[in-house]
């Protein structure tokens, strides 16, 4: 089963090995567990240019990047490459709850409908995660 997935070595894993224990622990919504497999990955320059093309191994990091708290590197993920629409909603989540934290946090004290509205504003959604069609945000 997936436990015993876990006890493998990780530099013998693929890409694609990669990429389906990420969706998996994604998907479990583990995400310390998910914090940890990408912590063990090998950081050998060919391994990590590998892994850094393949979407899931990206989405993770964006998403344990969100989870810690580490808003820079999770904006850098997400501005630097390009994701299928299929993550779009999932990432679009996750950089807007984002700036909203950090505003949340700038003024001490939680965001109005408005505050989100001029967040969003100022921050807009990378065009490598949001296809330019433009949602009616409701208040």
């Amino acid at each position: 089963g997936a436990a015993s997935m876990f006890q493998l070595p990780i530099l013998n894993f693929s890409p694609q090995q990669v990429a389906g224990v990420c969706e998996t622990l994604e998907e479990s919504g583990d995400v310390e567990r998910l914090g940890r497999f990408l912590w063990s990955l090998p950081v050998a320059p060919a391994a990590c240019e590998a892994l850094n093309k393949n979407e899931s191994v990206l989405r993770a990091r964006a998403i344990v990047a969100f989870h810690t708290g580490n808003y820079r590197e999770l904006y850098h993920i997400l501005e630097n490459h390009k994701f299928t629409k299929e993550s779009h909603a999932k990432l679009q989540a996750l950089w807007l709850e984002a700036h909203y934290q950090e505003a949340e946090k700038l003024r001490g004290r939680p965001l109005g409908p408005v505050d989100k509205y001029r967040v969003r504003k100022k921050f807009p959604l990378p065009r490598t995660i949001w296809d330019g069609e433009q949602k009616t945000h409701c208040f």
